[in-house]
């Protein structure tokens, strides 16, 4: 029992430590989260090309849960793959990977910082939309697409942990090298169009795509008010996806995290 209590703190240290790094940067963050409003307004606006009707409301509020969706999956991608820049950057690198706590601890606690902060950004845009289109989500199932967003996080940290081994081979390169992985992930998930626009030799990767089942799911919900029960089966796929995508990410970090320390490429800056 004390050791949970004693991991579940040094998590929480984490996630405040991350927290008062926001802070030194938020006048960076504010630009950013000004940037996520305009950027899914801006997104949401297409649907306007279309004929008034609800067919055109249909299609603003469908691309507007793609911006909001891919804004909060985002976020965990690049919180969790980016924590090695931000150490680098902060000079602390070295310090935290040879603090005497499990190196699940310490991505634990990058991952329940993801989490939070994700959720907290993705709400700040969410009423920005809401306000800016005055959208009504009468007859949509809120709790549903709320257990879809929570449990899709869990694959897309693994996903995470996979793309963090980059800025960790790379000190010049490997944190814009994530946004290779980042944009295939946004080709082929339908965030703005259905799966069915893809050309057929690249629909085969939409099958593997963690954010493809998330946002059907999610529209699912919102648009169509699918009853919590029947999302559950995609929720348990998303939750078995995390289950195998975090142990495999965490061991890839680990052996890149090794093969850094080895070579001497952990510290360097330049």
């Amino acid at each position: 029992m004390s050791l949970v209590i004693g991991e579940t703190r040094a998590i929480w240290a984490l996630v405040r430590r991350n927290f008062h790094l926001l802070r030194r940067y938020l006048g960076w963050e504010l630009v950013f989260w000004f940037y996520n409003v305009i950027n899914a307004l801006t997104i949401g606006l297409i649907g306007y090309s279309m004929p008034p009707g609800a067919a055109r409301n249909h299609m603003v509020v469908y691309l507007a849960i793609g911006a909001l969706l891919w804004n909060f999956l985002s976020i965990l991608f690049q919180e969790v793959s980016n924590s090695v820049q931000w150490e680098r950057w902060e000079g602390t690198i070295e310090y935290s990977f040879m603090a005497p706590i499990r190196r699940l601890t310490y991505l634990g606690g990058v991952c329940a910082w993801a989490v939070l902060y994700g959720l907290v950004r993705t709400l700040v845009v969410l009423v920005g939309v809401a306000i800016f289109f005055h959208v009504s989500l009468q007859g949509a199932d809120l709790a549903g697409a709320g257990l879809v967003l929570l449990v899709s996080s869990v694959p897309f940290i693994g996903l995470g942990l996979m793309a963090a081994v980059l800025p960790l081979l790379s000190t010049e390169r490997g944190a814009q090298a994530t946004q290779v992985i980042q944009g295939v992930l946004l080709l082929v998930s339908g965030v703005y169009y259905p799966i069915s626009a893809l050309p057929h030799w690249i629909r085969w990767a939409a099958v593997l795509s963690p954010a493809t089942y998330t946002l059907k799911a999610v529209r699912a919900a919102v648009l169509s008010g699918a009853p919590i029960h029947s999302l559950l089966g995609v929720s348990g796929g998303l939750l078995a996806s995390g289950v195998v995508l975090i142990p495999l990410g965490l061991g890839i970090f680990m052996l890149a995290e090794r093969h850094a320390m080895r070579t001497g490429s952990l510290k360097r800056n330049g």
